[in-house]
């Protein structure tokens, strides 16, 4: 279907609101959300109004006389978001998923109202600063890699480890979930990576729906309640005697798992929480792509997105992001020496001795049953590599 300058145009029906620097323009049939500048929003205005597209490119021009007005390529890239539903009358056909996202609308919104409010962000915060003040003045609390180690079984300990990581994940992101039915907005819950681990991803795509302060509470709901189970993980540690050696033992190995995942939120070029609230605060929802492509004048290999620009008065905050990439990054090669490669060193001795040993015997098949484990976890890893990839072919949205 030709595209004139003569022409005029239909569109999807879209809402549209500011945001801290441009605007978010939501499909919502599809439920997708965009970012624009204030040319492209008035564009979209004029050709609501019925003019054509010649008549709409000699208002911008009018109304924005530095700017490279170019009014046929605008709309191709609205006919390839699947916007455009008529062109001189002519539907187009488009096709995009119109069915709206749906997911715990079981989940009544007072329930999130009561975890996520006024108060509770106040006591939230309040608890990770004295967790804070825990860990520093009393270093017994502080985790080390043999943690992970409370029996002499790698089996046993690799069950404890995941069965405990994956309650604290799940709560993390049900924390996420009862955030986002604050706002009475649905949600559901993925599979995904992040570098080499394999996470749950809760779906906050709806998140644009609000406006940017009400954003933090969805993006901080998961370490919010973190925070309070390691405050009390900390405090009953303190005070269980040590005589206690499987409860301090499991307390020690739910504060290194949560002492993990912060140390992972802070790692931001993973896309992170905290990524995620800076880039919100910044109002720049490309920092990791801008970041990257800045910082690849120092590190040539980085891959970057040609795709991606800079608005203006966006620089100071690429130069913030390229930093803290590097810190991020120093920081999970830290952890990688200090706690994971030494705890995978000591799984791999204790398993291997272990399956030499008689088949009949309980090392042997507690060398066995780990290295089925590790084997599972590989597999969702590399389930979660391929579901990657496969939506990174994808057309996205913000």
């Amino acid at each position: 279907m030709e595209l004139l300058l003569s022409s005029k145009i239909e569109l999807s029906p879209l809402m549209i609101k500011k945001d801290r620097k441009n605007y978010i323009v939501e499909d919502t049939l599809s439920g997708n959300f965009y970012e624009m500048p204030k040319i492209c929003v008035d564009a979209i205005e004029l050709i609501r109004s019925g003019k054509t597209l010649d008549e709409v490119e000699n208002q911008l021009k009018y109304n924005y006389p530095t700017e490279d007005v170019d009014i046929i390529d605008f709309v191709n890239q609205l006919i390839e978001f699947g916007l455009v539903d008529k062109i001189d009358g002519n539907t187009m056909p488009v096709h995009k998923n119109n069915e709206k996202p749906k997911g715990f609308e079981w989940l009544p919104s007072s329930v999130g109202r009561f975890f996520f409010n006024k108060i509770s962000t106040k006591i939230y915060i309040s608890i990770a600063l004295i967790n804070a003040i825990l860990l520093i003045s009393n270093p017994v609390l502080f985790p080390k890699y043999n943690d992970l180690f409370l029996i002499n079984s790698a089996m046993i300990n690799m069950l404890i480890y995941m069965t405990i990581s994956l309650i604290l994940l799940l709560i993390h992101e049900f924390g996420h979930v009862i955030a986002m039915r604050s706002f009475n907005l649905p949600t559901k819950l993925e599979i995904g990576n992040r570098f080499f681990f394999v996470v749950l991803e809760t779906d906050l795509s709806q998140i644009w729906k609000l406006n940017p302060k009400e954003r933090n509470v969805l993006y901080f709901a998961g370490l919010s309640f973190e925070q309070v189970i390691l405050f009390f993980a900390l405090l009953a540690k303190l005070f269980i005697p040590e005589s206690d050696g499987l409860m301090v033992g499991i307390l020690s190995v739910i504060i290194m798992d949560l002492f993990f995942k912060a140390i992972y939120q802070s790692t931001i070029f993973m896309k992170t929480d905290l990524y995620y609230v800076l880039e919100n605060l910044s109002g720049s929802y490309n920092l990791m792509e801008n970041g990257k492509n800045y910082l690849k004048k120092w590190i040539p290999f980085m891959k970057t997105d040609s795709s991606t620009q800079s608005f203006p008065g966006e620089k100071i905050y690429v130069q913030i992001y390229s930093v803290l990439y590097a810190l991020g990054f120093l920081l999970m090669i830290g952890v990688l020496f200090l706690f994971i490669i030494p705890q995978i060193s000591t799984f791999y001795t204790q398993s291997v001795g272990n399956l030499t040993k008689p088949i009949h015997s309980i090392e042997f098949w507690d060398g066995l049953i780990f290295f089925i484990q590790f084997i599972l976890f590989i597999g969702l890893l590399t389930y979660s590599f391929i579901k990657k990839y496969k939506s990174n072919k994808k057309v996205r949205s913000l």
